[in-house]
């Protein structure tokens, strides 16, 4: 029995000693800092929305004939219809008339291209095809979790630099990471400039590339280091 409470005793001593030198190692002599970084990188995702509305009641046909004509189109680029090109939406309207009833059709498309010079080229072919409902819906990139990282990695070595140069200020230096808490990572998408240019010459269009401005992610993280 003493030496069951002689060992419960030395437990409780190693317990408190562990508590003790964990309260200090928080007590250290610390400077807080904010670290920010932020990185623009080029979409290679692009992201066309078109639509494909019924224009004459009598043509029953018109949408998938459009939808047809554009399929082709897209494949004679290069594109691969049928993994970048995506039905988002099907509806239809009935159309009331005098002696009649219709139903008009619209199908709303996706089309994903990678540069913006074949986003020129999308809204080219469908211009000479007659489908002018089209727009710029999104941009993206397929490395953005890459992004995310690397520019995680910045703001916490720009902090270590703010730190660094706060203490020499005052003879003395920053040491290891004693915290560090993430505060914000944001991809904030730049709107594209959607604007093309026609350029023509003796009657054949020339494709222009699209200029896009380039994507951000920015990251904040809070830090603290010690004071050597």
């Amino acid at each position: 029995m003493k030496q069951l409470f002689m060992a419960l005793a030395v437990m409780f001593s190693i317990s408190s000693f562990a508590q003790i030198g964990e309260k200090n190692f928080i007590d250290k002599n610390y400077i807080e800092v904010n670290g920010k970084a932020e990185m623009e990188f080029t979409p290679d995702k692009i992201y066309i929305q078109v639509l494909l509305n019924e224009k004459d009641a009598k043509a029953k046909n018109s949408v998938s004939e459009q939808e047809q004509k554009m399929l082709q189109k897209l494949a004679s680029l290069g594109i691969d219809t049928k993994k970048d090109v995506m039905i988002k939406d099907l509806s239809s309207n009935l159309k009331s008339g005098f002696l009649s009833k219709d139903i008009a059709l619209s199908k709303q498309y996706q089309i994903i291209v990678h540069t913006g010079k074949m986003a020129g080229n999308v809204f080219l072919a469908l211009e000479e095809i007659g489908i002018s409902n089209a727009s710029i819906e999104k941009l993206e990139s397929s490395k953005i979790e890459e992004y995310r990282q690397e520019v995680k990695i910045k703001a916490i070595k720009a902090a270590k630099e703010k730190a660094q140069l706060l203490c020499n200020a005052v003879d003395q230096k920053a040491g290891k990471a004693l915290f560090i808490q993430e505060q914000n990572v944001y991809a904030r998408p730049v709107y594209a400039n959607t604007v093309m240019f026609e350029a023509k010459a003796q009657g054949v269009a020339d494709a222009a590339d699209l200029n896009f401005e380039n994507l951000k992610v920015e990251a904040t993280v809070l830090c603290r280091f010690e004071i050597l």
